[in-house]
């Protein structure tokens, strides 16, 4: 989809896809096949050694395909490729996986076939979906977040996120049990985290042997009634998504109720989110993994609407990405980290305000997504492989 953007916006995008491409193709050989996560004096800590299974794994590989896509340089495609090698070793234990599985191999082993055609791809990322259908509760209707008997019954709005690699597996395989989960979790998820106001809760609990609501919790935001900027994000993608796949209006417009709800609070601080829109005035907590998920959301979003709808979205996008390329980005070669102040929590200081590959993964996203080359990792098009090697 073309934005239509202003000359002035169409030179900042291709000089920043230039510094981009140039960054990267010394990251990828410095960070190789590692898996990172924060960064530290500019270096990113590699997770593969100690938690292999950890959620955010799957951004690394995810930001390798989309550069192999837009810029068919292999180097890309063979460094993605090992680190996919890597992570099935998880598969062994897979009570140690949970909900997040979505996150890992959406982005490396269902990328990877959908781009490449590669079968074994294929099949590391139905072993994926089967772990990921397991945790299934059909009491509640919904898929229990994390792992720990304290958990039990923790539905999560991050999962939102997670339900196309079930949709995917549907397609690949005709089993509608896959789709018939995650549309029933979607519903489950809306109506306990979305609150009247185009809020949302991160956090819902429910009884697993009843199946009953019983409270919302807060989180990685302020507080149980606060209002965590990147689960608004994450909705945000998230209910498009939801829409894409099951084409209840519902969902599209509380999409649109949670956008609208982002747009209206990044306003009141120069287009880039606070970790919690809620939080007190002081002190100022600052997430760009927010920002940067919420305009990849609200870019998929305008995919949906009539043309006379599209203009608020994009246009509240696209001030967003630029001021992340103005004021967060770092395109030094000598650093790691592409996007900088992000923020995994608001009460935890370690990864409070520091670079976190899930903002790189998805600022490059928005980014591609503004110059028709992304791969929509989240929402795949229906496209052969050779449609893709012309788009691309």
């Amino acid at each position: 989809m073309h934005y239509q953007l202003n000359e002035e916006a169409e030179i900042l995008l291709q000089e920043t896809w230039q510094r981009v491409q140039s960054k990267l193709a010394i990251t990828q050989k410095r960070i190789g096949s590692s898996l990172p996560y924060i960064s530290k004096n500019h270096k990113y800590i590699d997770m593969g050694s100690n938690k292999l299974n950890w959620w955010t794994n799957g951004f690394w590989p995810g930001i390798l395909w989309q550069m192999y896509a837009a810029t068919k340089k292999s180097a890309y495609l063979k460094t993605a490729r090992c680190i996919e090698e890597k992570l099935e070793i998880t598969f062994k234990n897979p009570s140690t996986l949970d909900h997040d599985v979505g996150f890992i191999w959406l982005n490396a082993a269902v990328t990877d076939y959908h781009l490449t055609g590669n079968v074994v791809a294929k099949k590391r990322a139905l072993t994926a979906a089967d772990i990921l259908a397991k945790r299934y509760n059909p009491i509640g209707k919904y898929l229990l977040a994390w792992n720990g008997i304290e958990k039990k019954g923790q539905v999560i709005v991050d999962c939102f996120m997670n339900l196309p690699l079930l949709y995917w597996a549907s397609a690949q395989t005709g089993d509608s049990k896959f789709e018939k989960i995650a549309t029933a979790h979607a519903y489950t998820a809306t109506k306990a985290l979305l609150r009247a106001d185009g809020s949302v809760n991160h956090i819902a609990v429910f009884d697993p042997q009843t199946g009953q609501f019983e409270q919302n919790l807060g989180g990685q935001g302020y507080s149980s009634d606060s209002s965590w900027a990147r689960g608004q994000a994450w909705a945000i993608y998230g209910l498009v998504l939801a829409y894409k796949n099951v084409k209840d209006v519902q969902f599209l417009n509380q999409a649109k109720l949670v956008a609208n709800y982002f747009i209206a609070n990044v306003s009141t601080t120069d287009d880039v989110s606070l970790i919690d829109f809620r939080a007190p005035s002081t002190p100022v907590y600052y997430d760009t993994t927010a920002t940067a998920i919420a305009i990849c959301g609200l870019l998929e979003l305008v995919r949906y609407l009539p043309l006379r709808q599209q203009a608020l979205y994009k246009n509240a996008a696209f001030k967003m990405f630029k001021a992340l390329t103005q004021r967060y980005c770092d395109f030094s070669l000598k650093d790691d980290e592409l996007l900088t102040c992000g923020s995994a929590k608001y009460h935890r200081e370690s990864d409070r305000e520091v670079p976190i590959i899930y903002g790189d993964a998805f600022y490059l996203e928005a980014l591609l997504r503004f110059l028709n080359l992304d791969l929509k990792i989240y929402s795949q098009e229906d496209e052969t492989l050779e449609e893709l090697a012309i788009k691309h």
